[in-house]
């Protein structure tokens, strides 16, 4: 129960409290994107960068944390493929399904993984993101410039979002840094601690400024199919893959999680930039993260966790 409160309230406070500014107009829509802004390419990147480059991969959970959540993802991004001709939506509505299936928001898994599993696995938790973010980055923007309206940015579209991207290279930092075996020094612990902290809260009230549930009445089956899916049916997939190759308990937990995340506000963004269903796009996010509520620590409590 301690780790239930701990590592779920302070993250849905937050999303709440984020959602509760956005309502109340204390903050105007404009107001947000320069926070958003800051968020993701100064304070994330600061709290990633540390993360991975301390984190002790020598036990071999990391590969294991990889390849699980990236078969996972791609084995689900492979089957919204296939089902695309069975399913009565138009390019724009499929393209918010499909993101809606597989991505994912960070700023609630990292959080978590941290209160649940403890700080040092928060490193671990970060290949979760390194090996999903350039992934899911990948395939989303190929299947918005297939069905997005008015689309045709192809490869060249897909490579912007990756290079600008400021997860996929703080990755690739903090791991090339890893690999050199040296350690922190000194004088950029604290002010990177800081950083991380505000990275965390920001992002958590940004995702919660995000949420929009006003179109979800009007398509209440797409919403909720998708939510089932995202919420119940990727973490057991996810879980699996972990499970066949061999995961140990914690990184089993760590692949659940990531599974059980909520859907990412990014991915409302890139479908107003690309020709989505913004409005759908927006209503999955709501949803999903208001289901991951019950959901992500009922799944932990099913597998022993919590």
């Amino acid at each position: 129960m301690s780790a239930l409160i701990d590592g779920f309230a302070p993250v849905f406070l937050m999303i709440a409290l984020g959602w509760g500014l956005k309502a109340s107009g204390f903050l105007t829509g404009d107001a947000w994107k320069p926070v958003e802004r800051l968020t993701y390419f100064v304070f994330y990147p600061a709290f990633l960068i540390p993360a991975i480059w301390q984190a002790d991969f020598s036990g071999g959970a990391a590969g294991v944390v990889g390849l699980a959540t990236l078969a996972g993802a791609m084995t689900l991004a492979l089957a919204a493929f296939l089902v695309r001709p069975l399913l009565r939506l138009d390019g724009p509505a499929y393209t918010s399904v499909f993101q809606g299936v597989i991505r994912w928001n960070g700023f609630v898994f990292i959080p978590v993984a941290a209160a649940v599993f403890g700080q040092g696995t928060v490193g671990l938790a970060a290949v979760a993101l390194g090996s999903l973010v350039p992934s899911i980055n990948l395939v989303c923007v190929l299947v918005l410039s297939k069905w997005g309206a008015g689309q045709g940015g192809g490869w060249r579209a897909v490579g912007r979002s990756l290079w600008i991207n400021p997860v996929v290279w703080s990755c690739v930092i903090g791991t090339a840094l890893n690999l050199t075996g040296l350690a922190m020094p000194a004088p950029l612990v604290q002010p990177t601690a800081m950083l991380g902290g505000a990275a965390i809260v920001l992002g958590l009230i940004v995702a919660g400024a995000g949420l929009s549930f006003r179109d979800a009445a009007g398509r209440p089956v797409t919403v909720g199919a998708v939510t089932a899916i995202k919420l119940l049916v990727v973490p057991l997939v996810m879980a699996g893959f972990a499970h066949l190759l061999g995961a140990d308990r914690t990184a089993f937990g760590i692949v659940l999680l990531a599974g059980a995340t909520p859907g990412a506000a990014a991915s409302y963004v890139l479908a107003r930039q690309m020709g989505g269903d913004a409005p759908l796009m927006a209503s999955v996010v709501a949803f999903t993260t208001v289901g991951a509520v019950v959901t992500m620590p009922l799944l932990l409590w099913l597998f022993g966790y919590l």
